[in-house]
């Protein structure tokens, strides 16, 4: 009984009463709730709870990009901390009996909240609520910054000396596997982010896709508050302005011709909403460090999110895409690739 792609919820129902008999109550129903840039989350009904499950999207993938384990063991490693996150029930690996997803998936309370993601949904908020949600915000990425990664289980989470090489290196491997056509910006990008690796000054806990519609949003009398941070599947140890880096990204993705229509973002400073620089000044304040020059971290960003979308276009050529919109995501590549060399380089020429 496969209610949705790549989930089976007959079967989902039956794991959830031998594993977790005190959630089970009937049978379950999924949802699609996202069909991912990168992994497919569903809603699930029926428990005692609420649910999420993730897994890895359907066709081309690189592995180590859509990992349940390294997003399951950071959720938990972080509960009891000032960042907010969901609870972490189960990982489970199905590969081989394909029961439920034929995946490895990972199970979650669902958090209560919204993703704001369109513009559209700021009409709900006064200006000075969503000023105050966008430094919320910033403070919770200094707060997951402070986290001591061994004082919470996560020492050997991964390898910061050599980090950002590595990085580079790894979506190099992600563009590789994901070619069906030439793209020379992003080809002279990646080379000219390599020729001017930054060192880093400090190591933390990255989470690796930080912005607004990876938080969810309560209504509280005295305004919105952020009440669980999701999607922590590129979740390491490395260096913290990679996540600076990718805020600025999507803080400002709709002033890049095309953005808004391919990757949806709801901040517009016109509704209240801070800019990026004060931005930066809260997540500074908050953890009592002066910030760095970005220029590289938002270069990096802009390749990163390139290669991403490489790949869905890869996926979507393929048919292997379940959702809408990404038809258009592969037009947006060469735009990152060019804002990435000329935030590296203001002199550079894109045609």
């Amino acid at each position: 009984m496969t209610a949705v792609p790549g989930l089976d919820a007959g079967a989902l129902t039956d794991w959830l009463a031998e594993a977790h008999p005190d959630l089970a109550q009937g049978e379950l129903t999924a949802t699609v709730i996202a069909g991912g840039r990168s992994n497919l989350t569903y809603a699930v009904d029926g428990a005692t709870i609420p649910l999420i499950v993730r897994r890895p999207p359907l066709g081309h993938v690189l592995s180590s990009a859509h990992d349940m384990r390294r997003e399951h063991r950071v959720v938990s490693a972080l509960a009891g901390t000032a960042v907010p996150v969901p609870r972490a029930i189960d990982i489970v690996d199905d590969t081989s009996s394909a029961r439920v997803t034929g995946t490895v998936f990972f199970v979650m309370e669902r958090a209560p909240g919204r993703v704001l993601a369109h513009r559209s949904q700021n009409a709900a908020y006064a200006p000075d609520a969503l000023r105050r949600l966008s430094l919320d915000l910033a403070r919770h990425l200094a707060d997951l910054h402070a986290v001591d990664p061994a004082g919470v289980g996560l020492g050997d989470f991964g390898r910061p000396d050599g980090y950002l090489d590595r990085q580079l290196s790894t979506w190099r491997r992600q563009l590789d596997a994901s070619r069906s056509r030439e793209t020379p910006a992003l080809d002279a990008l990646q080379g000219s982010l390599a020729s001017g690796i930054p060192r880093s000054a400090r190591t933390g806990i990255v989470h690796g896709d930080y912005r607004l519609d990876n938080a969810l949003v309560v209504d509280r009398p005295e305004g919105p508050r952020i009440s669980a941070i999701l999607d922590w599947e590129m979740a390491t140890l490395g260096d913290p302005l990679v996540d600076l880096g990718i805020l600025a990204l999507y803080w400002d993705i709709a002033d890049l011709p095309g953005g808004a229509g391919a990757v949806p973002s709801a901040v517009d400073p016109e509704a209240g909403y801070a800019t990026f620089d004060e931005l930066v000044d809260a997540y500074a304040e908050h953890a009592g460090i002066a910030v760095p020059d970005l220029r590289w971290y938002r270069a990096f960003a802009a390749y990163k999110l390139a290669v991403i979308l490489e790949g869905i276009h890869f996926r979507y050529q393929a048919g292997a895409t379940v959702g809408e919109g990404f038809e258009r995501m592969g037009a947006l590549v060469e735009p990152l690739a060019g804002l990435g060399r000329r935030t590296l380089d203001p002199r550079t020429e894109v045609h």
